[in-house]
Protein backbone atom coordinates (compact mmCIF):
# COMPACT_ATOMS: atom_id res chain seq x y z
CA UNK A 1 0.00 0.00 0.00
CA UNK A 2 1.24 3.40 -0.41
CA UNK A 3 -0.07 6.99 -0.52
CA UNK A 4 1.05 9.91 -3.07
CA UNK A 5 0.98 12.98 -4.31
CA UNK A 6 3.27 13.21 -7.22
CA UNK A 7 2.18 12.17 -10.97
CA UNK A 8 2.91 8.27 -11.47
CA UNK A 9 2.42 5.54 -13.68
CA UNK A 10 1.56 1.69 -13.23
CA UNK A 11 3.06 -1.50 -15.03
CA UNK A 12 2.06 -4.76 -14.86
CA UNK A 13 5.22 -6.58 -14.57
CA UNK A 14 4.82 -10.10 -15.67
CA UNK A 15 5.75 -8.65 -19.38
CA UNK A 16 9.09 -7.30 -18.83
CA UNK A 17 11.20 -9.58 -16.32
CA UNK A 18 14.18 -9.05 -18.53
CA UNK A 19 18.38 -9.07 -18.17
CA UNK A 20 19.60 -5.75 -19.13
CA UNK A 21 22.13 -6.32 -21.90
CA UNK A 22 25.96 -6.16 -21.18
CA UNK A 23 27.82 -2.98 -21.52
CA UNK A 24 24.47 -0.73 -21.52
CA UNK A 25 25.50 2.93 -20.62
CA UNK A 26 23.66 5.61 -18.85
CA UNK A 27 23.91 7.98 -21.94
CA UNK A 28 21.98 7.99 -24.75
CA UNK A 29 23.59 7.17 -28.12
CA UNK A 30 21.74 9.96 -29.94
CA UNK A 31 23.42 13.06 -30.36
CA UNK A 32 22.46 16.04 -28.17
CA UNK A 33 19.79 18.61 -28.78
CA UNK A 34 20.38 21.88 -29.15
CA UNK A 35 19.78 22.71 -25.36
CA UNK A 36 19.96 19.41 -23.68
CA UNK A 37 21.03 16.33 -23.77
CA UNK A 38 18.35 13.75 -25.45
CA UNK A 39 16.77 11.24 -22.78
CA UNK A 40 18.46 8.26 -22.51
CA UNK A 41 17.66 4.96 -24.72
CA UNK A 42 19.33 2.39 -21.97
CA UNK A 43 16.71 -0.68 -21.17
CA UNK A 44 15.33 0.18 -18.04
CA UNK A 45 12.92 -3.07 -17.29
CA UNK A 46 12.75 -4.94 -13.26
CA UNK A 47 15.68 -7.28 -14.00
CA UNK A 48 14.37 -10.28 -11.47
CA UNK A 49 10.93 -10.64 -9.98
CA UNK A 50 10.38 -12.68 -6.69
CA UNK A 51 10.10 -16.19 -8.21
CA UNK A 52 14.21 -15.68 -8.79
CA UNK A 53 16.63 -18.74 -7.60
CA UNK A 54 19.24 -16.88 -6.86
CA UNK A 55 20.24 -14.00 -4.92
CA UNK A 56 19.71 -10.61 -6.94
CA UNK A 57 22.60 -7.79 -6.78
CA UNK A 58 22.84 -4.15 -7.27
CA UNK A 59 24.01 -3.87 -10.59
CA UNK A 60 22.28 -2.45 -13.70
CA UNK A 61 24.63 -2.85 -17.06
CA UNK A 62 27.97 -1.57 -15.85
CA UNK A 63 26.96 0.52 -12.43
CA UNK A 64 26.94 -0.82 -9.21
CA UNK A 65 28.74 -4.25 -7.90
CA UNK A 66 27.56 -7.53 -5.61
CA UNK A 67 27.00 -7.01 -2.39
CA UNK A 68 29.76 -8.73 0.00
CA UNK A 69 27.60 -8.28 3.36
CA UNK A 70 24.75 -9.49 4.37
CA UNK A 71 21.56 -9.73 2.21
CA UNK A 72 18.28 -9.80 2.93
CA UNK A 73 17.66 -11.79 -0.20
CA UNK A 74 13.60 -11.84 0.68
CA UNK A 75 12.88 -8.09 0.49
CA UNK A 76 15.41 -7.75 -2.37
CA UNK A 77 13.55 -9.94 -4.88
CA UNK A 78 10.64 -8.20 -4.24
CA UNK A 79 12.30 -4.50 -4.94
CA UNK A 80 14.59 -5.01 -7.64
CA UNK A 81 13.88 -1.67 -8.36
CA UNK A 82 15.25 -0.41 -5.61
CA UNK A 83 18.08 -2.43 -5.41
CA UNK A 84 18.97 -1.76 -8.96
CA UNK A 85 17.10 1.50 -10.01
CA UNK A 86 16.50 2.69 -13.82
CA UNK A 87 18.84 4.77 -14.78
CA UNK A 88 15.73 7.27 -15.03
CA UNK A 89 15.39 7.84 -11.30
CA UNK A 90 16.94 10.50 -9.86
CA UNK A 91 16.83 12.87 -6.66
CA UNK A 92 15.21 12.38 -4.13
CA UNK A 93 11.18 11.23 -3.35
CA UNK A 94 10.01 9.88 -0.10
CA UNK A 95 9.49 6.34 0.68
CA UNK A 96 6.06 5.46 -0.68
CA UNK A 97 5.35 1.40 -0.12
CA UNK A 98 4.60 0.11 2.92
CA UNK A 99 4.09 -3.42 3.33
CA UNK A 100 0.91 -3.90 6.26
CA UNK A 101 2.71 -7.31 6.79
CA UNK A 102 5.25 -4.88 8.33
CA UNK A 103 2.86 -2.91 10.54
CA UNK A 104 2.52 -4.18 14.23
CA UNK A 105 -0.01 -6.57 15.08
CA UNK A 106 -3.09 -6.57 17.40
CA UNK A 107 -4.17 -9.65 18.37
CA UNK A 108 -8.09 -10.30 20.11
CA UNK A 109 -9.53 -13.01 20.79
CA UNK A 110 -12.04 -13.31 17.93
CA UNK A 111 -9.59 -11.15 15.40
CA UNK A 112 -6.36 -8.84 14.75
CA UNK A 113 -6.00 -5.44 13.37
CA UNK A 114 -2.88 -3.84 11.97
CA UNK A 115 -2.53 -0.42 10.76
CA UNK A 116 -0.62 2.00 8.61
CA UNK A 117 -0.78 5.76 9.43
CA UNK A 118 2.65 8.79 9.08
CA UNK A 119 4.37 6.50 12.37
CA UNK A 120 5.12 4.04 9.34
CA UNK A 121 4.65 6.22 6.20
CA UNK A 122 5.46 9.54 6.60
CA UNK A 123 4.43 10.70 3.25
CA UNK A 124 1.03 9.27 3.67
CA UNK A 125 -0.36 12.40 5.12
CA UNK A 126 -3.74 12.43 3.97
CA UNK A 127 -5.20 8.74 4.65
CA UNK A 128 -4.00 6.04 6.91
CA UNK A 129 -5.16 2.42 6.67
CA UNK A 130 -5.95 -0.38 8.91
CA UNK A 131 -6.25 -4.42 8.16
CA UNK A 132 -8.80 -6.18 10.19
CA UNK A 133 -9.97 -9.66 10.52
CA UNK A 134 -13.35 -11.24 12.42
CA UNK A 135 -14.02 -14.74 13.02
CA UNK A 136 -17.97 -15.58 12.49
CA UNK A 137 -19.50 -13.40 15.28
CA UNK A 138 -16.66 -11.32 16.33
CA UNK A 139 -17.41 -7.83 16.77
CA UNK A 140 -15.62 -4.94 16.61
CA UNK A 141 -17.19 -2.91 19.48
CA UNK A 142 -19.35 -0.01 18.79
CA UNK A 143 -17.54 3.07 18.55
CA UNK A 144 -16.96 6.79 16.67
CA UNK A 145 -13.83 8.54 15.82
CA UNK A 146 -12.90 11.99 14.73
CA UNK A 147 -12.10 11.31 11.21
CA UNK A 148 -14.11 9.77 8.38
CA UNK A 149 -14.56 6.16 7.66
CA UNK A 150 -13.95 4.28 4.38
CA UNK A 151 -13.93 0.69 4.23
CA UNK A 152 -13.48 -2.18 1.40
CA UNK A 153 -14.15 -6.10 2.07
CA UNK A 154 -11.62 -8.51 1.48
CA UNK A 155 -13.48 -11.34 2.13
CA UNK A 156 -16.68 -13.02 4.01
CA UNK A 157 -19.61 -10.44 4.85
CA UNK A 158 -19.97 -8.01 7.79
CA UNK A 159 -22.86 -6.28 9.70
CA UNK A 160 -22.71 -2.82 9.85
CA UNK A 161 -24.46 -0.67 12.12
CA UNK A 162 -24.57 3.07 12.80
CA UNK A 163 -26.98 5.77 14.01
CA UNK A 164 -26.15 9.09 13.23
CA UNK A 165 -26.50 12.70 14.65
CA UNK A 166 -30.14 12.95 14.44
CA UNK A 167 -31.08 9.73 15.71
CA UNK A 168 -31.61 8.03 12.41
CA UNK A 169 -30.20 4.23 12.50
CA UNK A 170 -28.96 2.03 9.96
CA UNK A 171 -28.19 -1.83 9.44
CA UNK A 172 -27.15 -4.05 6.59
CA UNK A 173 -25.10 -6.92 5.82
CA UNK A 174 -22.52 -6.07 3.13
CA UNK A 175 -20.31 -9.06 0.88
CA UNK A 176 -17.17 -9.42 -0.60
CA UNK A 177 -16.60 -6.42 -2.59
CA UNK A 178 -18.47 -4.19 -0.99
CA UNK A 179 -18.00 -0.83 0.58
CA UNK A 180 -19.12 1.18 3.48
CA UNK A 181 -18.48 4.72 4.73
CA UNK A 182 -19.54 6.63 8.40
CA UNK A 183 -18.53 10.33 8.43
CA UNK A 184 -16.85 11.28 11.58
CA UNK A 185 -18.40 11.30 14.78
CA UNK A 186 -21.02 8.50 14.11
CA UNK A 187 -21.10 5.47 16.03
CA UNK A 188 -20.92 2.23 14.39
CA UNK A 189 -20.34 -1.83 15.09
CA UNK A 190 -18.73 -4.27 12.76
CA UNK A 191 -19.56 -8.07 13.17
CA UNK A 192 -18.64 -10.76 10.77
CA UNK A 193 -21.27 -13.17 10.14
CA UNK A 194 -21.08 -16.82 9.20
CA UNK A 195 -21.43 -16.45 5.39
CA UNK A 196 -17.72 -16.99 5.30
CA UNK A 197 -17.10 -20.39 7.59
CA UNK A 198 -13.88 -18.33 8.94
CA UNK A 199 -15.54 -14.94 9.10
CA UNK A 200 -14.25 -11.87 7.60
CA UNK A 201 -11.64 -9.20 6.16
CA UNK A 202 -11.23 -5.87 5.01
CA UNK A 203 -9.79 -2.76 4.41
CA UNK A 204 -11.00 0.88 6.32
CA UNK A 205 -9.30 3.75 5.15
CA UNK A 206 -9.47 7.13 7.19
CA UNK A 207 -9.43 10.61 5.77
CA UNK A 208 -6.32 11.83 8.21
CA UNK A 209 -2.70 10.34 7.72
CA UNK A 210 -2.28 10.36 11.55
CA UNK A 211 -5.26 8.47 12.87
CA UNK A 212 -4.90 5.84 14.69
CA UNK A 213 -7.73 3.01 14.95
CA UNK A 214 -6.30 1.92 17.76
CA UNK A 215 -7.11 5.41 19.84
CA UNK A 216 -10.88 5.67 19.26
CA UNK A 217 -13.39 6.44 21.56
CA UNK A 218 -14.84 2.74 22.74
CA UNK A 219 -18.71 1.76 23.97
CA UNK A 220 -16.81 -0.31 26.97
CA UNK A 221 -13.99 1.74 27.58
CA UNK A 222 -16.17 5.03 28.00
CA UNK A 223 -18.39 3.46 30.47
CA UNK A 224 -15.53 1.66 32.08
CA UNK A 225 -13.99 5.13 33.48
CA UNK A 226 -17.55 6.25 34.24
CA UNK A 227 -18.62 5.96 37.59
CA UNK A 228 -21.32 3.25 37.83
CA UNK A 229 -24.04 5.68 40.02
CA UNK A 230 -23.93 8.17 36.86
CA UNK A 231 -24.27 5.86 34.31
CA UNK A 232 -27.59 4.00 36.26
CA UNK A 233 -28.55 8.13 36.56
CA UNK A 234 -28.07 8.78 32.78
CA UNK A 235 -30.13 5.46 31.82
CA UNK A 236 -33.10 5.44 34.90
CA UNK A 237 -32.28 2.56 35.97
CA UNK A 238 -30.79 0.76 39.38
CA UNK A 239 -26.98 0.89 39.77
CA UNK A 240 -26.75 -3.20 40.61
CA UNK A 241 -27.90 -3.62 36.45
CA UNK A 242 -24.60 -2.25 35.78
CA UNK A 243 -22.58 -5.12 37.90
CA UNK A 244 -21.43 -6.90 34.33
CA UNK A 245 -20.09 -4.20 32.39
CA UNK A 246 -16.42 -4.79 31.04
CA UNK A 247 -13.79 -3.18 33.28
CA UNK A 248 -11.86 -2.13 29.89
CA UNK A 249 -12.35 -2.02 26.56
CA UNK A 250 -13.13 -4.91 24.36
CA UNK A 251 -12.12 -3.46 20.82
CA UNK A 252 -12.77 -7.06 18.80
CA UNK A 253 -14.37 -9.79 20.61
CA UNK A 254 -16.67 -13.16 20.31
CA UNK A 255 -20.04 -13.16 19.87
CA UNK A 256 -22.69 -15.60 18.46
CA UNK A 257 -22.81 -14.40 14.28
CA UNK A 258 -25.86 -12.21 14.05
CA UNK A 259 -29.02 -13.69 12.22
CA UNK A 260 -29.52 -13.37 8.39
CA UNK A 261 -32.79 -11.77 9.00
CA UNK A 262 -31.08 -9.21 11.37
CA UNK A 263 -33.13 -5.85 10.93
CA UNK A 264 -32.64 -2.37 13.05
CA UNK A 265 -34.86 -1.75 16.05
CA UNK A 266 -37.73 0.72 15.30
CA UNK A 267 -37.00 4.30 15.35
CA UNK A 268 -38.94 7.02 15.79
CA UNK A 269 -36.63 9.41 13.98
CA UNK A 270 -36.43 6.91 10.94
CA UNK A 271 -33.87 5.32 8.84
CA UNK A 272 -30.44 7.25 7.71
CA UNK A 273 -31.70 9.30 4.56
CA UNK A 274 -28.27 8.26 2.60
CA UNK A 275 -27.03 4.55 3.00
CA UNK A 276 -23.92 4.20 4.73
CA UNK A 277 -23.64 0.75 2.26
CA UNK A 278 -22.94 0.12 -0.94
CA UNK A 279 -23.27 -2.62 -3.06
CA UNK A 280 -19.71 -2.30 -5.43
CA UNK A 281 -19.51 -5.84 -5.48
CA UNK A 282 -22.79 -5.61 -8.05
CA UNK A 283 -21.35 -2.73 -10.22
CA UNK A 284 -20.25 -4.06 -13.61
CA UNK A 285 -17.06 -2.88 -14.34
CA UNK A 286 -16.04 -0.81 -17.68
CA UNK A 287 -13.95 -3.32 -20.51
CA UNK A 288 -10.49 -1.45 -21.29
CA UNK A 289 -8.29 -2.82 -24.05
CA UNK A 290 -5.75 -3.43 -21.41
CA UNK A 291 -7.88 -4.34 -17.94
CA UNK A 292 -11.18 -3.20 -16.67
CA UNK A 293 -12.09 -0.10 -14.18
CA UNK A 294 -14.75 0.52 -11.58
CA UNK A 295 -15.30 3.60 -10.04
CA UNK A 296 -17.23 4.36 -6.64
CA UNK A 297 -17.48 8.29 -5.56
CA UNK A 298 -19.93 10.81 -4.31
CA UNK A 299 -22.02 10.44 -7.47
CA UNK A 300 -22.71 6.87 -6.84
CA UNK A 301 -21.88 6.73 -3.46
CA UNK A 302 -23.87 9.46 -1.48
CA UNK A 303 -22.71 9.07 1.78
CA UNK A 304 -19.17 9.07 0.39
CA UNK A 305 -18.27 12.70 1.03
CA UNK A 306 -14.73 12.67 1.46
CA UNK A 307 -13.13 9.54 0.01
CA UNK A 308 -13.27 7.84 -3.50
CA UNK A 309 -12.15 4.76 -5.09
CA UNK A 310 -11.15 3.10 -8.53
CA UNK A 311 -10.99 -0.83 -8.77
CA UNK A 312 -8.60 -1.45 -11.37
CA UNK A 313 -7.53 -4.39 -13.08
CA UNK A 314 -4.52 -3.83 -15.56
CA UNK A 315 -3.81 -7.11 -17.73
CA UNK A 316 -0.15 -8.54 -18.43
CA UNK A 317 2.17 -5.94 -20.06
CA UNK A 318 -0.79 -3.52 -19.62
CA UNK A 319 -0.27 -0.29 -18.43
CA UNK A 320 -2.44 2.32 -16.13
CA UNK A 321 -2.49 5.71 -17.38
CA UNK A 322 -0.84 8.28 -15.00
CA UNK A 323 -3.48 10.48 -12.82
CA UNK A 324 -1.91 13.54 -10.69
CA UNK A 325 -5.11 15.39 -9.60
CA UNK A 326 -5.11 14.27 -5.97
CA UNK A 327 -3.20 11.94 -3.04
CA UNK A 328 -3.87 8.34 -3.71
CA UNK A 329 -3.00 5.47 -1.17
CA UNK A 330 -3.54 2.20 -3.06
CA UNK A 331 -4.05 -1.49 -1.95
CA UNK A 332 -2.95 -4.37 -3.96
CA UNK A 333 -5.32 -7.23 -4.22
CA UNK A 334 -3.44 -9.51 -6.48
CA UNK A 335 -0.40 -9.57 -8.81
CA UNK A 336 2.48 -7.50 -8.73
CA UNK A 337 3.07 -3.84 -10.15
CA UNK A 338 5.92 -1.18 -10.94
CA UNK A 339 5.27 2.27 -10.59
CA UNK A 340 7.60 5.37 -11.25
CA UNK A 341 6.91 8.69 -9.14
CA UNK A 342 7.48 12.03 -10.50
CA UNK A 343 8.11 15.11 -7.84
CA UNK A 344 8.83 17.92 -10.30
CA UNK A 345 12.10 19.07 -10.53
CA UNK A 346 14.12 16.12 -11.80
CA UNK A 347 13.38 14.21 -9.29
CA UNK A 348 11.72 10.31 -9.75
CA UNK A 349 11.73 7.37 -7.65
CA UNK A 350 10.51 3.62 -8.26
CA UNK A 351 8.80 1.15 -6.69
CA UNK A 352 7.85 -2.75 -7.02
CA UNK A 353 4.56 -3.42 -5.36
CA UNK A 354 2.95 -6.72 -4.51
CA UNK A 355 -0.25 -8.25 -3.23
CA UNK A 356 -0.50 -7.50 0.57
CA UNK A 357 -2.48 -10.93 0.87
CA UNK A 358 -1.36 -13.79 -1.71
CA UNK A 359 2.33 -14.37 -2.95
CA UNK A 360 2.02 -15.14 -6.62
CA UNK A 361 4.27 -15.96 -9.34
CA UNK A 362 4.02 -12.59 -11.74
CA UNK A 363 4.50 -14.69 -14.47
CA UNK A 364 1.24 -14.34 -16.28
CA UNK A 365 -1.27 -13.01 -13.81
CA UNK A 366 -3.51 -10.23 -13.59
CA UNK A 367 -2.67 -7.30 -11.35
CA UNK A 368 -5.77 -6.38 -8.72
CA UNK A 369 -5.72 -3.35 -6.75
CA UNK A 370 -7.83 -0.30 -5.04
CA UNK A 371 -7.06 3.37 -6.13
CA UNK A 372 -8.17 5.27 -3.21
CA UNK A 373 -8.34 9.47 -3.24
CA UNK A 374 -8.91 11.91 -0.62
CA UNK A 375 -11.83 13.63 -2.83
CA UNK A 376 -15.32 13.34 -3.24
CA UNK A 377 -15.29 12.89 -7.33
CA UNK A 378 -13.11 11.05 -9.22
CA UNK A 379 -10.84 12.39 -11.36
CA UNK A 380 -7.82 11.46 -13.08
CA UNK A 381 -5.83 12.80 -16.34
CA UNK A 382 -4.74 11.03 -19.25
CA UNK A 383 -0.82 11.54 -20.75
CA UNK A 384 -1.79 10.65 -24.37
CA UNK A 385 -4.99 12.16 -24.71
CA UNK A 386 -3.04 16.04 -22.88
CA UNK A 387 -0.84 15.35 -25.87
CA UNK A 388 -3.55 14.15 -28.37
CA UNK A 389 -5.22 17.65 -27.63
CA UNK A 390 -2.95 20.51 -28.17
CA UNK A 391 -0.78 21.70 -31.27
CA UNK A 392 1.21 18.79 -32.63
CA UNK A 393 3.96 21.87 -33.24
CA UNK A 394 3.58 22.24 -29.09
CA UNK A 395 4.60 18.65 -28.35
CA UNK A 396 7.23 18.28 -31.53
CA UNK A 397 8.41 21.52 -29.58
CA UNK A 398 8.74 19.42 -26.55
CA UNK A 399 9.39 16.04 -27.24
CA UNK A 400 11.31 16.16 -30.61
CA UNK A 401 9.16 13.36 -31.83
CA UNK A 402 7.69 12.84 -35.59
CA UNK A 403 4.37 14.12 -36.84
CA UNK A 404 3.39 10.61 -37.53
CA UNK A 405 3.75 9.40 -33.68
CA UNK A 406 1.84 12.32 -32.87
CA UNK A 407 -1.06 11.02 -34.82
CA UNK A 408 -1.07 8.01 -32.86
CA UNK A 409 -1.87 9.36 -29.59
CA UNK A 410 -5.32 8.86 -28.11
CA UNK A 411 -8.05 11.44 -27.96
CA UNK A 412 -10.12 9.58 -25.46
CA UNK A 413 -8.85 8.62 -22.67
CA UNK A 414 -7.71 5.15 -22.07
CA UNK A 415 -7.42 4.68 -18.04
CA UNK A 416 -5.92 1.33 -18.90
CA UNK A 417 -3.46 1.21 -21.57
CA UNK A 418 -3.13 -2.27 -24.32
CA UNK A 419 0.23 -4.10 -23.78
CA UNK A 420 2.33 -2.70 -26.56
CA UNK A 421 3.48 -6.05 -28.88
CA UNK A 422 7.16 -4.14 -28.81
CA UNK A 423 8.00 -4.28 -25.53
CA UNK A 424 6.24 -7.68 -24.55
CA UNK A 425 9.13 -8.72 -27.63
CA UNK A 426 11.76 -7.92 -24.82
Amino acid sequence: MFLLSVTHIFLSLSAFVCAAPAGTTSASAADSSPTVPLASDNPNYPLWNDTVDYPPQPIRGPFGANQLGPQNIAIDKQNPDLLAPPTTDAGTVLNAKWPLALSHNQLHTGGWARQQNTQELPIATQMAGVDMRLEPGAIRELHWHSADEWAYILKGSTQVTAVDQDGRNFLETLNQGDLWYFPAGVPHSLQATDDNPEGCEFILVFDSGDFSDFGTFLLTDWLAHVPKEVIAKNFGSDIAAWNGIPGEQLYIFPSNPPPDNATSPSDPQGSVPESFGYRFSQVPATQLAGGTVKVADSRTFKAAKKIAVAEVTVEPGAMRQWHPTEDEWAFFLEGNARMTMFAAEGNAATFDFQASHYVENTGNTTLHYLEIFHTDIYQDVSLSQWLALVPPALVKAHLNISDELIATFNKTKATVVAPDPYLKAF
